[in-house]
């Protein structure tokens, strides 16, 4: 069971973690955007909106005075105060953004980057993005009508090619002036001649000739 367990220690003591989440803040702070892993990232967010949240408070000063002890960084306070409280004075909360980025090359770690939300308003960006999505969702069906038509055309082209084949093809079929088999072989039979049939002298046609000479 998880009970008393809110955050991750990220497998470092309190002071440890306190001077990583600090520094991670800072960098936040000063570049708009950082990339650190995802477990990091994670933690970083509930630390830096905690931080954030305190320039909506009506003493600008006292403010000031507090994120500074949690930071110690004067240019880190400056930026918050002086340049993202427009920003942030009217937001509810989401000050962050986390984009997952894959794992790093050497150790699989899951790498994330996690950035300032600088817009005038969650409101505006969500629907600038269902803009965007209700655009893409429009021009799909555009291209499968072109498809379609192209689909259509296609089979003209082959119908016109098939009757130009069917043109070409008798002019190419006509049979060339050549003599049939059957002629061929009867001009080879006259050609050649005929030879005498050898009469074939049978045994009966001697024996008689035999028997007059002996009877004489």
């Amino acid at each position: 069971m998880r009970h008393r367990k809110k955050y991750s220690k990220l497998g470092l003591t309190t002071n440890q973690r306190k001077a990583l989440l600090k520094g991670l803040t800072i960098s936040l702070l000063e570049h708009g955007a950082i990339v650190t892993t995802k477990a990091r990232a994670k933690q970083l967010r509930a630390y830096a909106e905690r931080i954030i949240s305190k320039v909506k408070k009506e003493d600008e000063a006292h403010a000031r005075r507090l994120v500074f002890r949690k930071l110690q960084s004067k240019l880190a306070v400056k930026k918050l105060f002086d340049e993202y409280k427009e920003v942030f004075a009217d937001r509810p909360g989401g000050y962050t953004r986390i984009h997952l980025l894959g794992n790093r090359a050497g150790d699989a770690a899951e790498m994330a980057r996690i950035s300032l939300i600088l817009g005038s308003s969650a409101k505006v960006e969500e629907e600038a993005e269902k803009k965007q999505t209700a655009e893409a969702k429009a021009e799909k069906p555009v291209k499968k009508a072109k498809t379609a038509k192209k689909a259509e055309s296609k089979p003209v082209k082959v119908e016109a090619s098939e009757e130009v084949e069917a043109e070409a093809k008798p002019a190419e079929d006509k049979p060339k002036d050549e003599k049939p088999a059957t002629e061929a072989k009867a001009v080879e039979s006259k050609a050649k001649p005929e030879k005498p049939a050898k009469k074939k002298v049978t045994k009966t046609e001697t024996k008689p000739a035999e028997n007059d000479q002996k009877a004489e």
